[in-house]
């Protein structure tokens, strides 16, 4: 299968390892993956912000990028964010249709239905939950809230996770609680933000566990930031990146967060 790679603006940005592992991983199962050009941010900021009209643009642009790239023969739309996925399946027809742009906005709600969050794709789409991965660590899952609530990925990345090889996977206390993050809500209500963190790293640190994975590069960067201004020894490392591991191959770099200083 000819897949397309939506690497979203902040995994470009911050950690452009999720991008690479996402490829790797898509590519060891046999496909190929192609990384469209003019690709950049899904609009999400913008509308969560109240920005809707200003979105309208950007939405344009990840349409013509990604409609080029289905015209060409990719049968699939892949990104490791679930938050972006649910902004694509969730908001940008709503925005375009809002502003009278009615042709994009069909052409939107067309593109979001071949558009899947990566383990949505690998365990619905390909229909594999082991992917051949190797990865010897104490492992705790964040199940983040765009994936949780709006895309409704329910346990797919817990099945994906059970399967690999040396991983021990232990369950997160009050996994579905936000981690406090919600991009722009961190920095307008910064105190809220850092209580929640707060409880968020409480469970995690309570699990012992040495990796905390999640889905969404945003939230890790937020739980991986506060983890390391604890000098806890716990970090955090997106669920791609260990589903790319494997004996043979080199394991990707283990941090998904840059260095956080206080």
């Amino acid at each position: 299968m000819k897949v397309a790679l939506f690497a979203t603006c902040l995994v470009d940005t911050v950690a452009p390892q999720v991008a690479r592992a996402t490829a790797v991983l898509l590519e060891r199962l046999g496909h190929e993956v192609v990384v469209p050009p003019g690709q950049s941010c899904c609009g999400q900021m913008h509308v969560n912000t109240g920005y809707r009209r200003e979105a309208v643009p950007i939405v344009a642009n990840h349409v013509r990028a990604f409609a080029g790239a289905l015209s060409s023969g990719v049968e699939a739309i892949v990104a490791p964010s679930g938050s972006c996925v649910a902004s694509i399946h969730h908001q940008q027809a709503m925005v375009a249709r809002r502003a009278g742009e009615h042709a994009l906005a069909d052409d939107a709600a067309a593109l979001a239905g071949r558009t899947y969050e990566l383990s949505q794709f690998l365990v619905d789409v390909l229909g594999v939950t082991d992917v051949g991965a190797y990865y010897p660590h104490r492992v705790t899952y964040h199940p983040t809230c765009h994936s949780l609530r709006m895309l409704r990925v329910g346990d797919r990345p817990l099945q994906l996770l059970r399967a690999v090889r040396g991983l021990e996977l232990v369950e997160l206390p009050a996994a579905d609680q936000c981690c406090g993050f919600g991009g722009t809500f961190a920095v307008k209500n910064a105190e809220t933000s850092t209580a929640m963190l707060t409880d968020k790293m409480a469970g995690v640190l309570s699990t012992h566990a040495e990796v905390c994975t999640a889905g969404d590069a945003s939230c890790l960067m937020h739980i991986g930031g506060g983890l390391s201004r604890l000098r806890s020894g716990t970090r955090t490392v997106h669920l791609a990146e260990i589903l790319a591991s494997t004996e043979d191959a080199v394991t990707p770099r283990q941090a998904t967060t840059p260095a956080v200083t206080p």
